[in-house]
C-alpha cells in the first residue's frame, strides 16, 4: 500500500477492515523513521507549549487496538518532548465498582483534559462497543434499567449507546476539545509474533496473560465490532485514523505526523500577547535586570 498524502488514513467513507493493510512500507529506513520522528515529536512539543499558554482547546487523543497493538510504546515514543504538565495519560482498565454506579461515560468524562493541555486515552470510552458487544454479559455490571438478562440487550441497545458516543464527542468538540481517534491496525501474525515474544523475554513476561489467548480466539468478533465502531462514529469533527502498525516505527511515524499536519491548521493558537502597558516598558524592564546588584 503506498499513500499520497496523511489524509488517506482518515476514515470519511465506510470500510472494510480486512481490506485495509497493517503493514506499509514508507521507503525509510529504521533510522530514517527514527530521525522523523524526533524531529516531528520535538515541533509537537513547542506546540503544546503555545497551546498551553493561549489555554482555549484541549486535545483529546484516543488510542485502540487489538492486544499487544503497541498503544503503550507509541505514547512513550510520540510524546517523549512534551512537557510533562502539558499531557496526562489515563489507561482505563476494567470499570470499578464506583465507576460502575455511573453511566458508562462517566469516568471518562471526568479523565478530560484541561484547556492547554493534551490528555491520551489508553483503551476508550470505545470499550463499551467493543469487549461488551462481544461479551454482553459485561452490560449487566452495569445494572442498568431494563437490563436483566443478556437477551435484552438488542441491536436498539447497541444504537443508542453509538448515539451518546456521538453526543459526547460533539459535546465536546463544541467546547474545545480537538479529538483525534487512531485504531493501531495490526494482523493477527504480528500479534502471535509479539505474544511468543513477551513469552520468550523473562523482562516481558509480566505482559502475558492466558486470557490473552482465550480472547485471540474471538479475533474476528473483535474485528467486526471494531469495523462497526469506526464506520458509525468516525465524524468531521471526530474522525478515526486506521494506522497500519505491524512495523511499529511506522505507527509511531504516521501517528505523530497527522497530529502535528491536523494541529498546526489551527491558526488561531498563538501565545498571548503582552498587555500595551506592559509592552512599552520592555526596554525598562531589561535595563533594571541588567543593572540589578546583587
Amino acid at each position: 500500500m503506498q499513500y499520497k498524502d496523511l489524509q488517506d488514513f482518515k476514515i470519511n467513507s465506510q470500510i472494510s477492515l480486512s481490506s485495509r493493510q497493517t503493514s506499509l512500507d514508507l521507503g525509510m529506513t529504521k533510522d530514517d523513521l527514527k530521525n522523523e520522528l524526533r524531529e516531528t515529536r520535538e515541533k509537537l512539543g513547542e506546540w503544546q507549549d503555545t497551546l498551553y499558554a493561549h489555554a482555549r482547546y484541549s486535545v483529546l487523543i484516543c488510542l485502540q487496538g487489538m492486544d499487544t497493538a503497541g498503544k503503550d510504546s507509541l505514547i512513550r515514543e510520540v510524546f517523549r518532548d512534551f512537557n510533562s504538565r502539558g499531557v496526562v495519560v489515563h489507561s482505563f482498565k476494567v470499570p470499578s465498582q464506583k465507576e460502575l454506579k455511573h453511566d458508562f461515560l462517566w469516568r471518562h468524562y471526568i479523565a478530560l483534559p484541561e484547556r492547554g493541555k493534551f490528555g491520551v486515552f489508553n483503551r476508550t470510552h470505545y470499550e463499551n462497543v467493543l469487549v461488551t458487544r462481544v461479551h454482553p454479559e459485561y452490560i449487566l455490571n452495569e445494572n442498568l434499567p431494563n437490563i436483566k438478562e443478556v437477551e435484552d440487550i438488542d441491536e436498539k441497545f447497541w444504537d443508542q449507546r453509538f448515539e451518546q458516543i456521538r453526543n459526547f464527542e460533539e459535546h465536546l468538540v463544541q467546547n474545545g476539545t480537538i479529538i483525534f481517534k487512531f485504531f493501531l491496525h495490526i494482523s493477527k501474525e504480528e500479534q502471535r509474533a509479539r505474544l511468543l515474544r513477551r513469552l520468550d523475554k523473562p523482562n516481558k513476561n509480566w505482559k502475558f496473560s492466558p486470557g490473552d489467548l482465550k480472547e485471540r480466539t474471538l479475533w474476528g468478533e473483535y474485528r467486526k465490532c471494531y469495523e462497526d465502531a469506526i464506520n458509525r462514529t468516525s465524524t468531521g469533527n471526530a474522525p478515526w485514523y486506521v494506522i497500519p502498525s505491524d512495523e511499529k516505527s511506522v505507527a509511531r511515524y504516521l501517528v505523530a505526523r497527522i497530529l502535528y499536519e491536523e494541529l498546526t491548521r489551527y491558526k488561531e493558537v498563538k501565545e498571548p500577547s503582552l498587555a500595551p502597558e506592559i509592552l512599552k516598558n520592555l526596554d525598562e524592564y531589561r535595563e533594571q535586570l541588567r543593572h540589578e546588584k546583587n
